[in-house]
């Protein structure tokens, strides 16, 4: 089969490579449509982010070696022995990060607590390939009601679920979304659906501004134009919101926020609020936690979605609660397309694309 595989930071190839062996409790799987993370395009750039030593140390012992490609759709060819829950021709989608099974966790069944296990595309090889071997326990049934396209966009949607439901939003709560890219506007679609009061989103983008109001915010504030922290709180009568969800944060060179957005978060949100830390950052930075201390403020980091988050956002997308039509900008043909997509999703706001760049692999 034909596989992008990488030979270092930046150097991607379309190798010819056998087609991977089935294995017990796992799928083989033509790959529908695939779509870089923006994590995942950063490391494929050498951007220091989430998992970047760890990519780096595969990249220097095993190279060539394939990576990421941890959200997509595909379409199950062969079930492995001891398989109970698909069959040949089903769709599927996948949450990325899975139990290891055997920790004092996974054996009190606490598994979605657990970080030992593998992750799709970062120890286990994703779907930048025409096949795949993916484990049963990772997958879910995809709605005939959703896309292929939508499909890709699962993983990512399901993140949002888990980022969600870290907010323990109540009825009403004012609640603000820094940054507008694709998990920016699913957590601020699922928020509504969640029982979020007034929702307040920021980005600098003008497309973004505008897709955010279309999906459902009450209002949208390009900070390229308006003092966001100022434009928050003048809609929350002083106080500022509720819960903040910080989605903008990342490296600047490719077009994030860096860390200036966590300081606003902090500056937007009401004391004794909550800010949900969305973002990755790849290095450490300071943080006053005294001005955090003083004012009661609850910084939380989402946990990572379990298959039970992954059903629901199969249930939220398939019932249109929460629309990923208008987020898919940009869709490209054939597995040669594959750098472009990760050139697109690194550069967003040159693009003018909100949802990663995605690759149609196959009908």
């Amino acid at each position: 089969m034909k596989a992008w595989r990488f030979y270092g930071f930046g150097d991607l190839r379309l190798d010819e490579i056998p087609t991977p062996q089935l294995r017990p409790r796992h799928v083989l799987a033509q790959v529908l449509v695939v779509q870089p993370s923006v994590t995942e395009a950063q490391l494929a750039a050498g951007v220091r982010t989430l998992a970047y030593e760890r990519i780096k140390k595969r990249l220097e012992t095993e190279a060539p070696v394939q990576l990421f490609g941890h959200e997509f759709c595909v379409r199950i060819v062969e079930v492995g022995p001891g398989v109970t829950r698909f069959k040949p021709g089903d769709r599927v989608a996948a949450r990325a990060k899975l139990p290891c099974e055997f920790c004092p966790l996974c054996d009190s069944g606490r598994g979605h607590l657990c970080r030992k296990g593998p992750i799709i595309g970062f120890q286990l090889p994703g779907c930048f390939s025409e096949y795949a071997i993916l484990p049963e326990n990772a997958l879910t049934l995809v709605d005939d009601r959703i896309s292929d396209n939508e499909a890709a966009c699962l993983q990512s949607l399901s993140d949002s679920v888990a980022s969600v439901e870290t907010a323990e939003i109540k009825v009403g709560d004012s609640v603000a979304f820094l940054g507008q890219g694709s998990m920016g506007i699913e957590c601020m679609q699922i928020a509504k659906v969640s029982g979020a009061g007034k929702i307040i989103t920021v980005d600098v983008r003008d497309e973004a501004c505008k897709l955010s109001k279309q999906l459902g915010a009450d209002y949208a504030i390009n900070a390229t134009r308006e003092d966001p922290v100022a434009a928050i709180r003048d809609l929350t009568g002083g106080n500022g919101a509720d819960i903040v969800f910080e989605c903008a944060g990342g490296s600047p060179t490719q077009g994030l926020a860096g860390t200036g957005s966590v300081s606003q978060a902090i500056d937007a949100v009401r004391s004794g609020g909550k800010i949900i830390g969305v973002s990755w950052f790849g290095s450490p930075f300071e943080l006053d936690v005294d001005l955090l201390r003083e004012r009661s403020l609850r910084y939380l980091f989402p946990d990572i979605s379990t298959l039970e988050h992954l059903q629901h956002t199969v249930s939220l997308a398939a019932s249109g609660r929460v629309n990923m039509k208008p987020m898919i900008t940009h869709v490209l043909d054939g597995i040669e397309n594959v750098p472009k997509a990760f050139e697109i999703t690194a550069n967003k706001g040159k693009f003018q694309a909100i949802n990663p760049a995605q690759v149609r692999m196959a009908e």
